[in-house]
């Protein structure tokens, strides 16, 4: 499972890396609204949350939809923009006024993007012109609670209205507290966005999008970027740009807006890297099957106190040395086993640094 994105005929100069106060913002909500997603930011989740004015916090949650989940497109405007190359504002201010540039159709459909979007990266109409949409929309928020019909029939009903609404809830946002989380992160931000360019111009896109994550490779023949993913996607750049925009708030999300007709975005975490490079989603599946037969784990419980040859684990367990063979043989290709050979003899053990890091590598591998 991966994401997609078709680079045929992109130039150089339509790659940038530039860091958003819209985006950051919407994953600062994100992580309000889910500090489970982010261990790493207890401490000013609990800081931030001990000082939010009552009311402020009402209308977080009135439509915490919006960033709950992961965040909507909408707190990344630019990338909506008729030319498909826009990058986003220097200052919040100018990417509020890039919200403010999308269509009402636009807003709609990424406001509602977690509950009425079947074709996401697919062409087809707005909610707002697709009276089956349109129901459909208010289908899923009634099984969502009452407060997601109301903020649906009212985005629905009058989008202007609901627009203004959410510019003033961001204004004060920034105001309450987004304000001194952008003065202290938009340096590093920036600094790591120009380290990224230099290596884009020193050494090239692949290169570059290695230093986003492990996650994202590019296929130069097929001129295909690749997220790896536990999702299904696909998106082309075609006569746009690829836009890449740094989060210091969003481990362990990599975000990639892959939304018809608008440009693509890769938003990807910095700071904090991890200490070994995360496991593919493939290389997760193979662990979770692997751990997931009885007689496996039979096996890991004695290979984790010791280490064991074939014709032992086959004693111990009452099963004959090719059995246990192909069994080891599953443990060792998902990673969890190691082997090593003292004299005629060739020993197995588990790897339980890994089998430590699988609860941690799991749960990032799906919040990926």
């Amino acid at each position: 499972m991966s994401v997609s994105i078709d680079i045929t005929g992109l130039r150089p100069e339509r790659v940038a890396i530039v860091p958003s106060p819209l985006a950051e913002l919407g994953m600062a909500l994100h992580a309000l609204s889910e500090p489970g997603h982010h261990p790493g930011l207890q401490g000013w989740v609990t800081s931030v949350t001990a000082r939010l004015d009552p009311h402020l916090a009402d209308r977080m949650c009135e439509a915490d939809f919006l960033w709950r989940t992961t965040f909507s497109d909408l707190f990344l405007p630019y990338a909506g923009m008729p030319d498909r190359s826009t990058l986003p504002g220097a200052t919040f201010a100018e990417d509020l006024d890039l919200l403010d540039k999308l269509t009402d159709e636009q807003f709609v459909d990424s406001a509602l993007e977690f509950t009425c979007a079947p074709g996401y990266d697919l062409p087809g109409s707005g909610v707002l012109s697709d009276p089956a949409l349109h129901r459909r929309a208010l289908d899923l928020a009634a099984s969502r609670g009452p407060r997601q019909v109301r903020f649906t029939r009212r985005l629905l009903d009058d989008p202007p209205r609901v627009r203004a609404w959410l510019r003033r809830f961001l204004e004060d946002c920034d105001e309450a507290f987004f304000a001194d989380v952008w003065a202290r992160v938009r340096h590093p931000l920036a600094a790591d966005a120009r380290h990224k360019t230099e290596l884009l111009h020193r050494k090239g896109l692949a290169e570059a999008l290695a230093s986003v994550s492990p996650a994202v490779t590019l296929d130069e023949r097929t001129a295909r970027i690749t997220v790896d993913k536990l999702a299904e996607g696909r998106t082309a750049t075609a006569d746009g740009g690829l836009l890449c925009v740094p989060t210091s708030l969003g481990r362990p999300h990599l975000m990639v807006l892959h939304r018809y007709g608008w440009q693509p975005v890769l938003h990807y975490p910095v700071g904090s890297p991890e200490s070994v490079s995360p496991p593919s989603v493939e290389q997760l599946a193979l662990r979770m099957t692997a751990l997931s037969h009885p007689v496996r784990m039979r096996i890991c419980r004695l290979l984790a106190r010791s280490a064991y040859t074939t014709t032992e684990l086959a004693q111990a367990h009452g099963m004959t040395a090719p059995e246990i063979s192909r069994h080891l043989g599953v443990l060792k290709k998902a990673g969890l086993v190691t082997t090593r050979r003292r004299g005629r003899y060739v020993l197995h053990q588990l790897d339980v640094t890994v089998v430590a890091r699988l609860g941690s590598d799991f749960l990032e591998g799906i919040l990926r």
